[in-house]
């Protein structure tokens, strides 16, 4: 929020909440977050609009700091102000529902997808996305076989570490993804993930074109990976889904698994409506 909320808002302001035991009241602290969370919830709630002084009377605030964050939420449209004055949700909000929206239909879809391609390959498959710097594992299917994979559900690694982690960046442009590299690349525990970043841009670019990307042994010893790009309907690599297999296989029948892999990425494409052929 904007300064004038930051000195009013944003500054904890002092309420006063019924407690039991021998003390009686307690003092109690709410934060600006919290009191924009109150007034939004509240407004959620009761499914009306309401003016300000019904508002801080619920949530139990004092009316100046109501007024300030209403103020602010308006000019940010989290809220909107009616003809009346009265206050409801705001346009923003919607937006940010739609997204999330979209975010539980494609982990719906990608999950169902990883289930489906594990009992194909009979290997374990993952659904991974970016955080920053880092691959994110979002989800995971264990295969059938006793081969143990380290990178659980909510493990983060080096981008560079990974095949998934360069095809999340390969829809990037060449300089874009040089900086990036130049970043944020290490080196893997076994000493073979490259942290060139030209190279790695490279090989980025390449892999998010041919919609493959395959790993053996940089970031776990003995472990391979053969990832392809889930692409939206503006070209970037949203997750990818990936086989995660023994390096043996990789190189006995690595083209089998490509396949796999491929075609399980288009179909998540095309049941999100991100392709149409």
């Amino acid at each position: 929020m904007d300064a004038k909320t930051s000195s009013a808002a944003f500054s904890e302001d002092t309420v006063s909440a019924e407690e039991t035991g021998a003390k009686g009241a307690r003092r109690s602290r709410v934060s600006g977050i919290d009191r924009a969370l109150q007034v939004i919830d509240y407004l959620y709630e009761t499914g009306s609009p309401a003016g300000a002084y019904a508002i801080a009377k619920a949530v139990k605030a004092p009316l100046s700091t109501v007024y300030v964050i209403i103020d602010d939420l308006v000019e940010k449209n989290m809220l909107a102000r009616n003809a009346d004055g009265s206050i409801w949700l705001g346009a923003r909000l919607y937006h940010y529902g739609l997204a999330y929206a979209r975010s539980l239909d494609f982990m719906s879809i990608a999950t169902h997808e990883m289930h489906d391609l594990c009992r194909q390959a009979g290997e374990t498959v993952q659904v991974c996305g970016r955080d920053g710097d880092y691959m994110l594992v979002l989800a995971m299917a264990d295969g059938p076989s006793h081969f143990q994979v380290a990178s659980r559900v909510g493990t983060r690694v080096p981008l560079n570490w990974t095949a998934s982690g360069r095809l999340l960046v390969g829809h990037l442009p060449e300089g874009e993804r040089m900086e990036l590299f130049r970043r944020c690349a290490r080196t893997s525990p076994t000493g073979r993930a490259e942290i060139d970043a030209r190279t790695l841009s490279d090989s980025a670019g390449k892999a998010f074109q041919e919609r493959l990307s395959i790993q053996v042994a940089e970031s776990d010893y003995a472990v391979a990976c053969i990832a392809s790009p889930v692409v939206d309907r503006d070209g970037q690599c949203v997750a990818t889904i990936s086989i995660v297999l023994p390096e043996q296989k990789v190189f006995s029948d690595g083209n089998h698994y490509g396949e796999h892999v491929r075609a399980s990425a288009e179909r998540i494409e095309k049941l999100m409506g991100w392709r149409s052929h």
